[in-house]
Protein backbone atom coordinates (compact mmCIF):
# COMPACT_ATOMS: atom_id res chain seq x y z
CA UNK A 1 0.00 0.00 0.00
CA UNK A 2 2.79 2.56 0.87
CA UNK A 3 0.27 5.92 1.52
CA UNK A 4 1.98 8.18 3.25
CA UNK A 5 -0.01 11.03 1.21
CA UNK A 6 -2.36 12.68 4.13
CA UNK A 7 -5.66 13.07 2.80
CA UNK A 8 -8.59 15.02 4.36
CA UNK A 9 -12.59 14.62 4.16
CA UNK A 10 -15.00 16.57 5.68
CA UNK A 11 -17.73 14.33 7.01
CA UNK A 12 -21.23 16.20 8.11
CA UNK A 13 -23.84 14.51 9.63
CA UNK A 14 -27.33 14.49 8.05
CA UNK A 15 -28.65 16.42 11.01
CA UNK A 16 -25.91 18.80 11.30
CA UNK A 17 -26.11 22.41 12.88
CA UNK A 18 -24.28 25.44 13.17
CA UNK A 19 -24.01 24.50 16.45
CA UNK A 20 -21.78 21.19 16.16
CA UNK A 21 -18.56 20.75 16.80
CA UNK A 22 -16.30 19.95 13.62
CA UNK A 23 -14.02 17.10 15.02
CA UNK A 24 -10.57 15.71 13.52
CA UNK A 25 -10.37 12.10 13.41
CA UNK A 26 -7.54 10.59 12.12
CA UNK A 27 -6.92 6.78 10.88
CA UNK A 28 -4.70 4.71 8.67
CA UNK A 29 -5.87 3.81 5.14
CA UNK A 30 -5.30 0.18 5.98
CA UNK A 31 -7.98 -2.21 5.10
CA UNK A 32 -9.14 -2.68 8.85
CA UNK A 33 -9.33 0.99 9.46
CA UNK A 34 -10.97 1.85 6.15
CA UNK A 35 -13.72 -1.41 6.81
CA UNK A 36 -14.04 0.03 10.48
CA UNK A 37 -14.64 3.68 9.74
CA UNK A 38 -16.38 3.56 5.86
CA UNK A 39 -19.99 3.58 7.69
CA UNK A 40 -18.88 7.24 9.13
CA UNK A 41 -17.07 8.55 6.01
CA UNK A 42 -19.93 7.48 4.08
CA UNK A 43 -22.67 8.45 5.91
CA UNK A 44 -24.15 4.91 6.41
CA UNK A 45 -25.41 5.22 9.79
CA UNK A 46 -26.70 8.02 12.01
CA UNK A 47 -23.68 10.32 13.10
CA UNK A 48 -25.86 11.85 15.95
CA UNK A 49 -25.49 15.35 14.89
CA UNK A 50 -21.45 14.57 15.01
CA UNK A 51 -19.36 15.85 12.39
CA UNK A 52 -15.77 14.70 11.69
CA UNK A 53 -12.61 16.20 9.81
CA UNK A 54 -11.32 13.02 8.30
CA UNK A 55 -7.06 12.81 8.01
CA UNK A 56 -5.17 9.42 6.85
CA UNK A 57 -2.06 8.79 7.51
CA UNK A 58 0.20 6.24 8.07
CA UNK A 59 0.22 4.83 12.23
CA UNK A 60 3.46 6.30 13.16
CA UNK A 61 2.83 9.74 11.88
CA UNK A 62 -0.65 9.78 13.68
CA UNK A 63 1.55 8.62 16.35
CA UNK A 64 3.67 11.29 16.80
CA UNK A 65 0.41 13.95 15.77
CA UNK A 66 -1.35 12.28 18.74
CA UNK A 67 2.34 13.63 21.37
CA UNK A 68 1.80 16.93 19.45
CA UNK A 69 -2.16 17.04 20.30
CA UNK A 70 -2.72 18.19 17.11
CA UNK A 71 -5.69 16.03 16.17
CA UNK A 72 -8.68 15.42 18.37
CA UNK A 73 -10.13 11.47 17.84
CA UNK A 74 -6.95 9.35 15.99
CA UNK A 75 -5.87 5.73 15.79
CA UNK A 76 -2.76 5.12 17.40
CA UNK A 77 -0.43 2.16 18.32
CA UNK A 78 -0.89 1.41 22.19
CA UNK A 79 2.87 1.50 22.84
CA UNK A 80 2.54 5.20 21.42
CA UNK A 81 -0.56 5.20 23.49
CA UNK A 82 1.80 5.42 27.05
CA UNK A 83 3.49 8.61 26.18
CA UNK A 84 0.27 10.93 25.52
CA UNK A 85 -2.37 9.64 28.23
CA UNK A 86 -2.19 13.29 29.71
CA UNK A 87 -4.35 14.44 26.75
CA UNK A 88 -6.00 11.47 25.72
CA UNK A 89 -8.20 8.61 26.55
CA UNK A 90 -9.05 5.44 24.93
CA UNK A 91 -12.56 4.71 23.44
CA UNK A 92 -13.74 1.14 23.79
CA UNK A 93 -14.59 0.76 20.08
CA UNK A 94 -12.23 0.40 17.44
CA UNK A 95 -9.65 -0.80 18.37
CA UNK A 96 -7.14 -3.75 16.53
CA UNK A 97 -6.38 -6.52 19.12
CA UNK A 98 -6.58 -10.28 18.22
CA UNK A 99 -4.65 -13.55 18.41
CA UNK A 100 -2.04 -14.93 15.35
CA UNK A 101 -1.89 -11.63 13.97
CA UNK A 102 1.16 -9.96 15.93
CA UNK A 103 4.58 -8.43 13.50
CA UNK A 104 6.76 -10.73 11.79
CA UNK A 105 10.48 -10.36 12.01
CA UNK A 106 12.03 -11.61 8.52
CA UNK A 107 14.64 -12.01 6.39
CA UNK A 108 16.27 -13.16 3.36
CA UNK A 109 18.08 -16.15 5.17
CA UNK A 110 17.98 -18.09 8.05
CA UNK A 111 18.65 -16.30 11.41
CA UNK A 112 19.08 -18.35 14.26
CA UNK A 113 17.57 -16.45 17.71
CA UNK A 114 21.18 -16.37 19.06
CA UNK A 115 22.43 -14.53 16.60
CA UNK A 116 19.10 -12.39 16.83
CA UNK A 117 19.79 -11.95 20.37
CA UNK A 118 23.33 -10.88 20.12
CA UNK A 119 22.28 -7.19 18.26
CA UNK A 120 24.54 -6.93 15.60
CA UNK A 121 21.46 -7.70 13.33
CA UNK A 122 20.48 -4.72 11.37
CA UNK A 123 16.80 -4.32 11.40
CA UNK A 124 14.52 -2.01 9.52
CA UNK A 125 11.49 -0.44 11.82
CA UNK A 126 7.55 0.53 11.06
CA UNK A 127 8.58 2.98 13.58
CA UNK A 128 9.85 3.73 17.21
CA UNK A 129 6.72 3.98 18.88
CA UNK A 130 4.83 1.12 17.20
CA UNK A 131 3.56 -1.71 19.28
CA UNK A 132 5.54 -4.00 16.74
CA UNK A 133 9.06 -2.17 18.13
CA UNK A 134 8.19 -2.74 22.01
CA UNK A 135 7.37 -6.43 20.66
CA UNK A 136 11.01 -6.83 19.37
CA UNK A 137 12.61 -4.88 22.54
CA UNK A 138 10.45 -7.01 24.69
CA UNK A 139 11.36 -10.54 22.63
CA UNK A 140 15.53 -9.01 22.07
CA UNK A 141 16.00 -6.34 24.70
CA UNK A 142 19.80 -6.30 22.74
CA UNK A 143 18.46 -5.94 18.99
CA UNK A 144 18.71 -1.93 19.36
CA UNK A 145 20.12 -2.00 15.70
CA UNK A 146 17.17 -0.51 14.33
CA UNK A 147 16.00 1.91 11.14
CA UNK A 148 13.06 3.76 10.96
CA UNK A 149 11.19 3.25 7.64
CA UNK A 150 7.80 3.19 6.51
CA UNK A 151 6.51 0.12 6.78
CA UNK A 152 5.35 -0.66 2.75
CA UNK A 153 8.86 -0.14 2.16
CA UNK A 154 10.35 -2.33 4.67
CA UNK A 155 10.08 -5.74 2.42
CA UNK A 156 12.22 -4.55 -0.79
CA UNK A 157 14.72 -2.77 1.80
CA UNK A 158 15.43 -6.19 3.61
CA UNK A 159 15.61 -7.80 -0.33
CA UNK A 160 17.64 -5.24 -1.71
CA UNK A 161 20.45 -6.39 1.41
CA UNK A 162 20.03 -2.95 3.01
CA UNK A 163 18.84 -4.64 5.84
CA UNK A 164 19.50 -7.91 7.60
CA UNK A 165 16.04 -8.33 8.53
CA UNK A 166 12.46 -6.36 8.99
CA UNK A 167 9.66 -5.59 11.16
CA UNK A 168 6.64 -6.45 9.31
CA UNK A 169 2.96 -5.09 9.83
CA UNK A 170 -0.63 -4.88 8.30
CA UNK A 171 -1.02 -7.26 5.11
CA UNK A 172 2.63 -7.42 4.57
CA UNK A 173 2.47 -10.76 6.70
CA UNK A 174 0.36 -12.08 3.42
CA UNK A 175 3.11 -11.15 0.86
CA UNK A 176 6.77 -11.52 2.23
CA UNK A 177 6.71 -15.58 2.00
CA UNK A 178 5.44 -14.77 -2.25
CA UNK A 179 8.90 -12.60 -2.30
CA UNK A 180 11.47 -15.27 -1.32
CA UNK A 181 11.45 -13.59 2.36
CA UNK A 182 11.40 -15.91 5.28
CA UNK A 183 9.98 -15.90 8.97
CA UNK A 184 12.29 -15.67 11.62
CA UNK A 185 9.64 -15.27 15.01
CA UNK A 186 5.91 -14.09 14.96
CA UNK A 187 6.32 -11.63 17.80
CA UNK A 188 2.21 -12.09 17.90
CA UNK A 189 2.87 -15.58 18.94
CA UNK A 190 5.78 -14.76 21.30
CA UNK A 191 3.47 -11.58 23.29
CA UNK A 192 0.35 -14.72 23.50
CA UNK A 193 2.74 -17.13 24.94
CA UNK A 194 4.18 -14.89 27.39
CA UNK A 195 1.33 -13.53 28.57
CA UNK A 196 -1.73 -15.69 27.67
CA UNK A 197 -3.63 -12.18 26.30
CA UNK A 198 -4.88 -11.32 22.78
CA UNK A 199 -2.24 -8.70 21.28
CA UNK A 200 -3.56 -5.19 21.38
CA UNK A 201 -1.92 -3.27 18.58
CA UNK A 202 -4.06 -0.57 17.89
CA UNK A 203 -6.28 1.69 19.40
CA UNK A 204 -8.31 4.50 19.43
CA UNK A 205 -8.24 7.43 21.40
CA UNK A 206 -9.98 10.60 21.84
CA UNK A 207 -8.87 14.49 23.26
CA UNK A 208 -9.62 14.21 27.63
CA UNK A 209 -10.41 17.98 27.21
CA UNK A 210 -13.86 17.53 25.13
CA UNK A 211 -16.99 16.74 27.21
CA UNK A 212 -18.09 13.28 28.45
CA UNK A 213 -21.36 13.82 26.07
CA UNK A 214 -19.08 13.88 23.46
CA UNK A 215 -16.48 11.49 23.94
CA UNK A 216 -19.57 8.60 25.12
CA UNK A 217 -21.58 9.55 22.05
CA UNK A 218 -17.96 9.17 19.48
CA UNK A 219 -17.68 5.90 21.41
CA UNK A 220 -21.35 5.05 20.25
CA UNK A 221 -20.98 6.09 16.77
CA UNK A 222 -17.92 4.13 16.12
CA UNK A 223 -19.36 0.79 17.47
CA UNK A 224 -22.43 1.46 15.29
CA UNK A 225 -20.01 1.66 12.24
CA UNK A 226 -18.14 -1.32 13.28
CA UNK A 227 -21.14 -2.73 13.52
CA UNK A 228 -22.25 -1.72 10.22
CA UNK A 229 -19.52 -3.02 8.50
CA UNK A 230 -19.58 -6.68 10.26
CA UNK A 231 -23.53 -6.21 8.97
CA UNK A 232 -22.71 -4.87 5.63
CA UNK A 233 -19.75 -6.68 4.47
CA UNK A 234 -19.47 -5.32 1.05
CA UNK A 235 -21.04 -1.67 1.54
CA UNK A 236 -17.07 -0.87 2.30
CA UNK A 237 -15.57 -2.68 -0.38
CA UNK A 238 -15.17 0.83 -2.56
CA UNK A 239 -13.93 2.84 0.18
CA UNK A 240 -11.33 0.12 1.23
CA UNK A 241 -10.02 -0.12 -2.59
CA UNK A 242 -10.08 3.58 -3.02
CA UNK A 243 -6.99 3.26 -0.21
CA UNK A 244 -5.36 0.10 -1.07
CA UNK A 245 -3.70 0.50 -4.80
CA UNK A 246 -2.11 -2.33 -5.89
CA UNK A 247 -3.55 -5.11 -3.29
CA UNK A 248 -5.61 -7.35 -4.15
CA UNK A 249 -8.98 -8.22 -2.73
CA UNK A 250 -8.20 -11.18 -1.34
CA UNK A 251 -5.27 -9.64 0.40
CA UNK A 252 -7.69 -6.91 1.52
CA UNK A 253 -9.85 -9.12 3.30
CA UNK A 254 -7.52 -11.72 4.55
CA UNK A 255 -6.23 -8.30 6.35
CA UNK A 256 -9.56 -6.80 7.64
CA UNK A 257 -10.93 -10.27 8.66
CA UNK A 258 -6.95 -10.41 11.13
CA UNK A 259 -7.63 -6.90 12.64
CA UNK A 260 -11.26 -6.46 13.15
CA UNK A 261 -13.08 -8.42 15.25
CA UNK A 262 -14.90 -8.50 18.30
CA UNK A 263 -12.29 -6.54 20.06
CA UNK A 264 -13.46 -3.93 17.57
CA UNK A 265 -16.88 -3.37 18.76
CA UNK A 266 -15.96 -3.21 22.48
CA UNK A 267 -12.68 -4.51 23.82
CA UNK A 268 -14.72 -6.15 26.90
CA UNK A 269 -12.83 -6.77 29.63
CA UNK A 270 -10.39 -9.06 28.08
CA UNK A 271 -9.41 -6.60 25.77
CA UNK A 272 -8.89 -4.05 28.60
CA UNK A 273 -7.14 -6.77 30.74
CA UNK A 274 -4.51 -7.24 27.94
CA UNK A 275 -3.50 -3.43 27.33
CA UNK A 276 -3.38 -3.04 31.27
CA UNK A 277 -0.68 -6.07 31.06
CA UNK A 278 1.10 -4.19 27.80
CA UNK A 279 1.64 -1.17 30.03
CA UNK A 280 2.96 -2.71 32.88
CA UNK A 281 5.13 -4.93 31.35
CA UNK A 282 6.66 -1.61 29.29
CA UNK A 283 6.43 0.34 32.87
CA UNK A 284 8.41 -2.12 34.47
CA UNK A 285 10.57 -2.67 31.82
CA UNK A 286 11.44 1.42 31.65
CA UNK A 287 10.21 1.90 28.10
CA UNK A 288 6.88 3.92 29.26
CA UNK A 289 6.62 6.88 31.25
CA UNK A 290 5.51 6.56 34.44
CA UNK A 291 1.63 7.24 34.00
CA UNK A 292 -1.28 7.54 36.69
CA UNK A 293 -4.24 8.74 34.39
CA UNK A 294 -6.99 6.08 33.87
CA UNK A 295 -7.03 5.11 30.59
CA UNK A 296 -9.95 3.82 29.79
CA UNK A 297 -13.16 5.36 29.34
CA UNK A 298 -15.33 5.57 31.77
Amino acid sequence: MGLCTVLHITVHSAQATQKNMLLTLGFSPCPNDCFIFDAIVNNRIDLEGLEFDVKLADVETLNKEAFAGEIEITKLSYHAYAYCTENYVLLDAGSALGRNCGPLLISKRTISKEELAEGELEIAIPGKYTTANFLLGLAYPNAENKTEMLFSEIENAVLNGVFDAGLIIHENRFTYEDKGLKKIIDLGEFWEKTTKSPIPLGGIVIKRSLSDEIKTKVNRVLRKSVEYAFENRAASLPYVRAHAQEMSEDVMYKHIDLYVNDFSVDLGKEGRRAVTTLFKKAKDLGVIPPNDRKIFLD
